[in-house]
């Protein structure tokens, strides 16, 4: 099922440890220890939305429909559209290297409270 549709976002960000969704923003969110890491806007065209890191930024946003992350302050948040150059499996990876990337800013406790090594 496609990221880009609720069914498909819920279901293959849930797989990862300690994730929350929350509905803000006009999107659907998934958070991590609180801290957000991934989202699914619910206007069109639909976008998820990601941290990533600073080289894996500037490669994606080379990318046909990959952008930053509108009202994220910082570069390190791309924004992916439905129909971009950055396929299906390329984005749940990035999705997941996000959860990772924020995960990783969490106390020590908190990450054993969520199952997160």
């Amino acid at each position: 099922m496609s990221l880009f549709l609720r069914d498909g976002f819920d279901a293959a960000l849930s797989a990862l440890a300690g994730v929350t969704f929350v509905d803000q923003w006009d999107a659907r969110v998934a958070k991590v220890g609180g801290k957000v890491f991934c989202l699914l806007t619910d206007y069109e065209p639909r976008c998820i939305v990601f941290k990533c890191s600073e080289e894996s930024f500037d490669i994606l946003t080379s990318l046909s429909g990959v952008t930053q992350a509108r009202y994220f302050a910082k570069r390190k948040w791309a924004s992916a559209e439905a129909g971009s150059e950055l396929g299906e499996d390329d984005l749940r990876a990035y999705a997941t290297r996000s959860h990772a990337l924020v995960a990783a800013g969490l106390t020590r406790k908190l990450r054993a409270e969520l199952g997160i090594d």
